[in-house]
């Protein structure tokens, strides 16, 4: 007479979201590597003699990667569900039970 009871949902290791500790680190490294790579493209449009057409990537790269690294940075990981919002039912004619009182 196993088979009338409803099996419990096992959810797997996998199926978890990362801490926000190594979301954040992940962005960070992120970050920081878009960063560095500006850093580069703003020194060799400075410093290097290069042909102006070269020279004018190096200066997009230095002016736009700080902007897409900002929204990479921002970005929280794609595991994590988007935030849902319920209203309560308008005819609701019971109190819920988490708040109902002693005595009632």
């Amino acid at each position: 007479m196993k088979g009338w009871r409803k099996k419990p949902d096992v959810h797997a290791v996998t199926d978890a979201r990362p801490s926000l500790t190594a979301d954040i680190r992940k962005r960070e490294i992120s970050y920081l590597i878009k960063m560095g790579i500006r850093t580069i493209c703003l020194i060799l449009a400075v410093v290097v003699p290069v042909p102006w057409p070269y020279r004018l990537l190096f200066i997009a790269g230095a002016i736009f990667l700080p902007y897409i690294a900002v929204i990479g940075a921002n970005e929280r990981g794609q595991a994590a569900p988007p935030p849902t919002f319920q209203s309560p039912e308008a005819n609701q004619t019971e109190i819920p039970l988490h708040r109902r009182e002693i005595g009632s």
